[in-house]
């Protein structure tokens, strides 16, 4: 143990020694970084929720550093996966949209997808995508990647096994995702079958039964978990890579909805929420009996499993020189029961329908961020510090001492993590851009929100927000400040690219 401190001691000293450009790291770190699925900025304690219990990851914050401005680089799953491996934001991004590729066949029919792989997954990235992940494997790592994939089907060149990963296991399409009873899921390229019925994703509770029976519920809770499974394999790879480095991407599928939950945490928030009305899919995705315990149960349970992924480095001695990052991918969802402004989803920002998941508003694209590094960050820290998914790319690299990529828009967060705030770079701007949901760009510059919606419909107005003063983005100021507004405007047009995939292009941007 008295080594151990020593070794310890000695990387910290290394990490505070270094020169104008960059720091001096002499030990590899190990790296996790937690990607849950549509958890908004605004559902966990330490950010200020107080119907869910998640002491895990508050004592995460607790133990390392909360950021309180860090964003997405999208507002739903692809795109927003995409940008975080690659560093790119969404005017430069291969990725910029959810796209299932429906030209395929018919890609809704589960029992289809599962018996023809060809219909699985969605719109791959290139084969020369260099990500993160290749950077790290290039570098020692031993990497792996458990949850849900999203970014190329399971004969595509982009599956997870040739965009820098050594090890893969869960979801490769997120629509089979949609569902956590699948079929099957993915080891590396091989297909697991699971011991599970088919109860195709979507499917609606028969209308001849009593919705609050919760026996009429039984088809929606089946024999193999996958987030049992996934969270088993997460154990696994640290415990097989723990004497070398290892950099573990665990994206999980949990909140994402449907409503599926370990009955011990739904009974849990049963005794602590007042009944309810169930929740009969009509809105999409399984129905449930009992949906907002369902809820915060699955982001409980989500938490247990961070917890238990601590434990573990803890008893591997692995705890001091583990960087962890626990983020989302985009806001809470506004959907399959979820009720997001019953449980205050986005904190201070509005996360209902147009506000959350889906929308360039701040509950849209603003998530939470921690990072703990018990050798290095201070505990119990708090940054402001604006920055945004495709910055990981440039700490990672500046972390194992090399140059990110060219391509790179991001801006290494280390001297934050470091308690060097003086040397920190900031961004400029931060920018968006999604076509979908009728069109939509953003830009984050300082104080200010720049925000341009209902692209498709023609509308170039931008709207500009105060997010000093006003952080909910009701009041449009934009006519007060005409010289903001001709700067965002020229970052709009400079900022986005012409893509190279049809589905993502905007004709109103000049496409």
């Amino acid at each position: 143990m008295k080594l151990i401190r020593l070794i310890s001691l000695l990387f910290v000293f290394s990490i505070f020694i270094y020169g104008c450009e960059k720091h001096k790291i002499d030990q590899k770190p190990n790296i996790i970084y937690i990607l849950a699925d549509d958890l908004g900025y605004g559902e966990l304690g330490c950010y200020g929720q107080e119907k869910i219990e998640t002491p895990h990851i508050d004592k995460l914050a607790k133990n390392g550093m909360l950021f309180t401005q860090h964003y997405s680089g999208s507002p739903v799953c692809a795109p927003a996966r995409c940008m975080l491996l690659t560093g790119m934001h969404a005017g430069h991004a291969y990725i910029r949209s959810n796209d299932g590729m429906p030209e395929r066949g018919d890609i809704k029919n589960f029992l289809k997808v599962f018996q023809n792989p060809y219909l699985e997954g969605q719109r791959p990235m290139p084969s020369n995508t260099v990500t993160f992940a290749n950077i790290l494997h290039e570098n020692g790592y031993k990497t792996g990647i458990i949850g849900k994939w999203g970014l190329g089907g399971p004969l595509s060149e982009s599956i997870p096994n040739k965009m820098g990963f050594d090890y893969f296991y869960g979801y490769n399409c997120q629509s089979q995702a949609h569902t956590y009873f699948p079929l099957h899921l993915w080891e590396n390229e091989e297909k697991i079958f699971l011991n599970n019925k088919l109860v195709p994703p979507h499917t609606d509770l028969p209308s001849n039964v009593d919705p609050y029976d919760p026996g009429s519920y039984s088809d929606f809770w089946l024999s193999e978990y996958a987030p049992y499974l996934m969270q088993r394999k997460s154990i696994q790879f640290i415990n097989e890579n723990k004497d070398n480095p290892f950099f573990l991407y665990y994206a999980t599928p949990v909140p994402h909805v449907p409503l599926q939950a370990p009955q011990e945490w739904v009974d849990y928030y049963l005794s602590k929420f007042d009944d309810e009305e169930p929740y009969l899919g009509n809105q999409g995705y399984f129905p449930q009996r009992y949906p907002h315990a369902t809820y915060a149960a699955m982001i409980s349970m989500l938490d247990e499993q961070v917890g238990e992924i601590i434990n573990t480095l803890k008893k591997l001695e692995l705890f001091e020189n583990t960087l962890v990052i626990f983020s989302s991918d985009n806001g809470p969802t506004y959907n399959g029961g979820t009720d997001s402004p019953w449980f205050n989803s986005a904190g201070p920002f509005k996360s209902e329908r147009g506000w959350g998941k889906g929308y360039l508003r701040e509950g849209g694209i603003r998530v939470p961020m921690i990072a703990q590094w018990p050798a290095v960050i201070e505990s119990g820290t708090m940054t402001d510090h604006i920055s945004a998914h495709y910055d990981v790319m440039a700490t990672v690299c500046e972390i194992i001492g090399i140059a990110p990529p060219r391509s790179t828009d991001g801006v290494s967060f280390l001297p934050t993590l470091v308690g060097q705030p003086s040397q920190q770079k900031v961004h400029e701007f931060l920018y968006w851009e999604f076509p979908s949901y009728n069109g939509q760009q953003a830009v984050r510059m300082g104080k200010w929100k720049g925000l341009r919606q209902d692209i498709f419909d023609g509308n170039m107005n931008i709207q500009l927000f105060n997010l000093d003063k006003d952080p909910t983005e009701s009041i449009d100021v934009s006519d007060q400040y005409p010289d903001i507004i001709f700067e965002i405007e020229k970052i709009f047009q400079r900022e986005h690219t012409f893509s190279e995939v049809k589905n993502f292009r905007m004709v109103e941007l000049g496409d």
